[in-house]
């Protein structure tokens, strides 16, 4: 599938915020990048936030690598984890950009809210990817590819 993938949701406990996901799924590779915008920000250019690369190591497929390509000190902690997750559940290289922000929440950006959020995501990303996990999953046999 080369055709990005363009969705957005809600943000968890904010009025008029979504998350818009753009998510484009190479043979090779996953890319995935995130940002948040209210109603009146729609045609504003965002910030850039961070951009991480992960990759399923091959030895502890449970634990896979990262590195961070671009830092950003409030989403450098969530991209991370997202590339991690997307990488161990798809055994892909996986690319993240994420700049959402969570200011506009209820309480402005909680732990609770940015996992709330965090999870949304996951699993509808997680939901667009069951074909490239499945194909993972049948071609690995313990960890290792035949």
């Amino acid at each position: 599938m080369e055709e990005p993938i363009q969705l957005s949701i809600p943000l968890p406990r904010s009025i008029d915020t979504r998350i818009y996901i753009h998510l484009t799924i190479k043979s090779k590779a996953i890319l995935l990048f995130l940002t948040t915008a209210s109603a009146e920000e729609l045609g504003t250019p965002t910030p850039l936030g961070s951009f991480v690369y992960a990759l399923p190591d091959k030895y502890n497929p449970s634990q896979p690598l990262s590195t961070p390509l671009l830092t950003v000190e409030p989403t450098i902690e969530l991209t991370t984890r997202m590339a991690k997750l997307l990488a161990r559940k798809t055994q892909l290289p996986t690319y993240v950009g994420n700049s959402m922000s969570f200011a506009s929440t209820g309480l402005g950006g909680t732990v609770e809210e940015e996992m709330e959020a965090f999870k949304q995501v996951v699993q509808l990303v997680v939901a667009k990817l069951q074909h490239v996990i499945a194909s993972s999953v049948d071609g690995l046999q313990n960890g290792v590819s035949p």
